[in-house]
């Protein structure tokens, strides 16, 4: 054990696992209220053009790619004395708390529209841009732990685990949580389908280490992608052909099956360490916040992508959701509330984090990262590349229908195009995404083997270098 970790190969206890994973809980608590809620809240709430709303979404996003390469950039070349990534855990999580809390204020609705428009680019600005700070050093913990690829897989999943809790919580309770907090009754069917696609990531990710050996790191990912394409196929056959409210068991199972075919994203995050090992086997230095920087790029294109096309081309095909009967609640105290208690729960989680997670592999550069290196190590990471393609096109298949999925339920309620609006957003769109995702797995090449070649060696250059 001892020339283990003398190696990198570091074991891990459960409790700094799950101190680990309680970050992704923390962050997806408020991630999950924007990709799944934002959307809804300005067009139905605040009643701001669709439109805006969309380009809103797209601007914020195209700011983070700028942004997000000066964070990692920072975050490579510094070495807090707190940890040199569990620092920005505390020092970012309070501001977080408090631009996810400003993110709704109740007052906003009853100002004129120009303000409204304001006080929502501003606000979501800074929440984008503070919540970077706060995601790519916790990205890097996970490389900074240890080298060992079996460890790295069940961090993986204990992580994933954490994450699709606060995916549940959010995509189900949030909906819930306006009922309750406006005195009507929950439309359980709605809330239920919004969630229940998250379950396979409770059964599935406990369960990688022994999925991988049966059918291989690509064969799992193929499985999964071809469950998830069933899913959407029979939603699609319901959705246009059948009642939606009277197969509604069929209904929730075909969504169950969705859900393990998105899956696949949460898988992604267990490539990056191998990305980062990659870059350090050529190059010599372990650039983590700099390629979970590009990873964050790319998840949040995906995510901005979906943000952008969903309500413009809804809007123009005529589903307009701000003029349309809103899927949920829209008293303004009712959605502040419910944002608020996600904001502060999920800051008393990344204390947690903080306190639960090791800081075992951590390299300052020689000489500072610059925005020019950061370039020639995204051109010379093919791996990189194609993680970072798979990254967007699978989270945009995540995210493309995210806030759509509450009107599915509802979907006899609208006219023939509005029906259609809502299907090709939750069947037709994720379905053909999740086949570009199989081509670019495809073509990934890093094997299991490899890894641990490139590895040994790494480690072998730094016990020759002492």
């Amino acid at each position: 054990m001892a020339n283990e970790v003398n190696n990198g190969y570091y074991k891990l206890s459960w409790g700094q696992r799950i101190g680990f994973g309680s970050g992704d809980l923390a962050q997806n608590l408020i991630f999950q209220t924007v990709a799944c809620f934002l959307m809804l809240y300005l067009c139905t709430v605040l009643k701001i053009n669709p439109g805006f709303v969309s380009g809103l979404i797209l601007g914020v996003r195209l700011l983070d790619c700028f942004w997000s390469p000066v964070v990692g950039k920072y975050i490579d070349n510094h070495n807090p004395k707190l940890g040199k990534y569990r620092t920005y855990l505390l020092y970012g999580g309070i501001p977080l708390t408090v631009a996810a809390c400003f993110l709704m204020l109740p007052a906003v609705a009853t100002w004129g529209m120009t303000w409204k428009i304001v006080y929502a680019t501003v606000s979501y600005t800074l929440l984008s841009m503070i919540y970077s700070v706060v995601n790519i050093p916790y990205g890097s913990i996970m490389a900074s732990m240890t080298r060992d690829n079996d460890e790295v897989l069940i961090l993986t999943s204990t992580r994933m685990v954490c994450a699709n809790i606060g995916q549940i919580i959010v995509q189900a309770g949030f909906p819930i949580g306006l009922a309750m907090t406006v005195g009507i009754a929950v439309d359980w069917n709605q809330a239920v389908f919004m969630a229940i696609g998250t379950i396979p990531a409770f059964i599935i990710l406990p369960l990688l280490p022994v999925l991988k050996k049966l059918f291989g790191k690509k064969g799992l990912y193929y499985l999964l992608l071809c469950v998830g394409l069933v899913g959407f196929i029979t939603l699609f056959i319901i959705g246009k052909f059948f009642d939606v409210q009277k197969c509604n068991v069929i209904v929730q199972g075909a969504k169950v099956l969705t859900g393990v075919g998105l899956l696949v994203g949460s898988l992604m995050w267990a490539l990056v360490p191998e990305v980062i090992t990659d870059a350090e086997y050529r190059t010599g230095n372990r650039p983590a916040a700099t390629v979970n920087a590009l990873a964050g790029v790319a998840f949040k294109a995906g995510f901005s992508l979906a943000g952008f096309i969903t309500p413009w081309v809804m809007n123009l095909i005529g589903f307009n959701l701000a003029s349309e009967e809103s899927s949920l609640p829209t008293d303004p105290k009712a959605w502040f509330t419910v944002t608020c208690i996600f904001a502060v729960v999920g800051f008393v989680l990344l204390t947690l984090c903080f306190l639960g997670s090791k800081e075992n592999i951590t390299t300052t550069p020689e000489k500072p990262v610059s925005f020019k290196e950061m370039w020639e190590e995204f051109k010379a990471n093919k791996c990189l590349q194609l993680v970072l393609s798979i990254f967007i096109v699978v989270f945009l298949a995540s995210f493309i229908s995210a806030p759509v999925n509450a009107y599915y339920t509802h979907i006899a309620d609208y006219n023939p195009t509005v029906q259609n609006a809502i299907l090709v957003f939750t069947t037709i769109i994720p379905a053909i995404l999740l086949v570009v995702v199989g081509y670019l797995v495809f073509k990934y090449p890093l094997t299991d083997e490899r890894l641990d070649e490139m590895n040994k060696e790494i480690e072998a250059r730094h016990n020759a270098a002492k």
